[in-house]
């Protein structure tokens, strides 16, 4: 074959790659060469208290603030402790009034830290106690109007806190809302959700409504409300496509908000992968690409990183983050060391993110602790 035909036998395969990659894309990367890009966690220094169903509130210097959760069923904690990203490390810190475990925990704009309700055994309690972390006490303040295990807690664009559902008694799950004033540091009831609920979502979204989505309502619920602060009313919005409790929510620089995992009514053998994203323009929620794996029990909260993206960690060795940009949850370079459930993850001023606690399959916690840098 002479030299000019080596040529042009060249040029058109060459040519015909170029119109068959623009025909046929390649596949898209895998999640395992996509980890590389959704950051890593390491190892850190263990909590002083194995704990899982306890709260984590970064504080205004940089510390974050652990407090009550179990050891076990029925065991637990009273205590407390800070972690401090300056050493890396946990130390003590004040004690709350009771042992609790599925409180709330909020930072108002004070700088303290509203610790309210949660199970302190088969059934609620009404007690609240405010953290001032320039004394490292806990204060008993007025109690809520009536007793909330595991209720839902947003911090709302005027300071107070919408407070809404638990359980009063194990299996009573509660429809009723009330906020928290932190001006006067009391309690006031405010409109009822449409269904009583436990293992829900609630997310503030920018308008200043705040989106209650699924949860335990007698069952597993499709159910979504939105609460409106202006008129202190309820108001029920598009379904889930997917019934589920014990999920995951995030809000997204857009506005909008990404619901993920759970479970349906089976419970530990309905974990869920499936994710979808709800609209605030159209009230829909329209499903978007499933987890890498199912898993429930998770933070009430997904963290929002820099970058726009979510981090859900939680009922799977996988650490995930879920890309707006395209529409997929990568995985997330090293694993934790169990499927540690009702663990906490709080976002540090550096932008790193404390993984904390959790249980397996049985009841005993952890104390392990990791760091998931972007």
């Amino acid at each position: 074959m002479t030299r000019s035909r080596l040529l042009l036998v060249s040029l058109i395969t060459i040519g015909f790659a170029i119109t068959a990659a623009a025909f046929y894309p390649s596949e898209p990367m895998s999640n395992s060469a996509a980890s590389a890009q959704a950051g890593s966690i390491t190892a850190a220094a263990p909590m002083l208290s194995p704990r899982s169903g306890h709260t984590a509130t970064l504080l205004p210097d940089g510390k974050v603030l652990i407090a009550g959760g179990m050891r076990r069923n029925q065991d637990f904690y009273k205590s407390a402790e800070l972690y401090d990203p300056a050493t890396g490390k946990f130390e003590p810190t004040g004690e709350m009034s009771i042992g609790r475990v599925g409180q709330i925990a909020v930072l108002l704009r004070s700088g303290k830290v509203l610790i309210a309700g949660g199970w302190v055994g088969m059934g609620g309690t009404d007690s609240a106690e405010l953290y001032d972390p320039a004394t490292g006490r806990f204060t008993t303040i007025a109690k809520m109007t009536i007793r909330r295990g595991r209720p839902s807690a947003t911090l709302l664009a005027d300071g107070d806190v919408l407070i809404a559902g638990g359980e009063e008694r194990d299996n009573e799950s509660l429809a009723s809302a009330e906020i928290f004033h932190a001006s006067t540091l009391s309690f006031q009831p405010t409109g009822s959700m449409h269904r009583a609920r436990i293992s829900h979502t609630a997310t503030l979204l920018n308008d200043g409504r705040v989106l209650i989505a699924g949860g335990y309502t007698g069952d597993v619920s499709a159910t979504a409300e939105l609460y409106d602060p202006k008129t202190g009313a309820f108001t029920e919005t598009g379904n889930l496509s997917v019934a589920r409790c014990k999920h995951i929510a995030g809000l997204l620089s857009d506005g909008r908000v990404l619901i993920a995992g759970g479970s349906d009514s089976r419970g530990w053998n309905g974990n869920l992968s499936s994710a979808e994203i709800f609209d605030p323009r159209t009230g829909k929620f329209t499903p978007t690409a499933s987890l890498n794996d199912s898993r429930f029990k998770l933070p009430d909260e997904a963290v929002r990183l820099d970058s726009g993206r979510l981090l859900i960690a939680g009922g799977s060795k996988d650490v995930e983050v879920f890309d707006p940009a395209s529409g997929r949850f990568l995985l997330v370079a090293g694993q934790i060391s169990d499927a540690w459930h009702f663990m906490s993850e709080t976002r540090l001023k550096d932008g790193s993110v404390l993984l904390a606690g959790g249980y397996p399959n049985n009841d005993q916690a952890t104390g392990q602790s990791w760091i998931y840098r972007p």
